[in-house]
């Protein structure tokens, strides 16, 4: 992509409701909101003050980066929904980020040296989200695959590397809240320009498990 910046960046897979402006690679606005159900009464808003303060219009940006999961099948369509709006309102083409990537790239700064980790977050009452990386950055673009495992199958974790995210009964988990929408950001630039598209009418989020209407 010609310009990287600045970059509006989304990220609301979680209890997390996080909105970020990067200015460039050193220089970002954010607001965080660690709040259940937050995300539609305040997202906007938050999207709103942090233009303000930069004094930027969505005019001026380079692209509208968002988190597309997997995650929250609620937050997911919230913090989307948001991004197309904005995207179409003003003509900006738009970068989906894969969540866990993000998240990666996030607690890549916990380490010297490379090393193998593990992110796992809850799915449900009855599964999780799990997948391994490496935190060399070059080593695989953080793509990593994602799965969905059901609780009772704990074998499937390796316990042997650092695991971060959720906390899960009976395993060892670095608690830790993330990604943030600067994180969004930051490896949307690095690693989203084939995925920058206009053609997002048909973009839909990554919810890798089946919708289940609770009645």
């Amino acid at each position: 992509m010609k310009n990287k910046f600045p970059i509006l960046s989304i990220e609301t897979s979680g209890e997390l409701c996080s909105a970020a402006l990067m200015i460039d690679e050193k220089t970002f606005f954010e607001m965080n909101i660690l709040k259940k159900h937050v995300h539609s009464e305040k997202l906007i808003e938050m999207i709103d003050l942090i233009l303000n303060s930069a004094n930027i219009t969505l005019k001026n940006l380079s692209f509208i980066a968002v988190s597309i999961g997997p995650g929250s099948f609620t937050g997911l369509r919230i913090g989307l929904t948001a991004a197309k709006s904005l995207a179409f309102g003003s003509g900006l083409p738009i970068v989906p980020v894969p969540t866990f990537n993000a998240f990666a790239l996030q607690i890549n700064e916990y380490f010297m040296n490379e090393e193998k980790f593990g992110i796992i977050r809850n799915a449900s009452i009855d599964d999780f989200y799990y997948a391994t990386f490496n935190s060399n950055l070059q080593s695989n673009n953080w793509n990593s695959e994602v799965k969905l495992i059901k609780k009772i199958e704990h074998g499937v974790i390796n316990q042997e590397i650092k695991i971060f995210g959720d906390k899960i009964a009976n395993l060892k988990i670095n608690n830790i809240l993330g990604p943030y929408a600067s994180n969004i950001a930051k490896w949307s630039y690095l690693f989203g320009s084939d995925l920058l598209t206009y053609n997002y009418d048909y973009l839909e989020p990554n919810y890798l498990k089946n919708f289940i209407a609770k009645v």
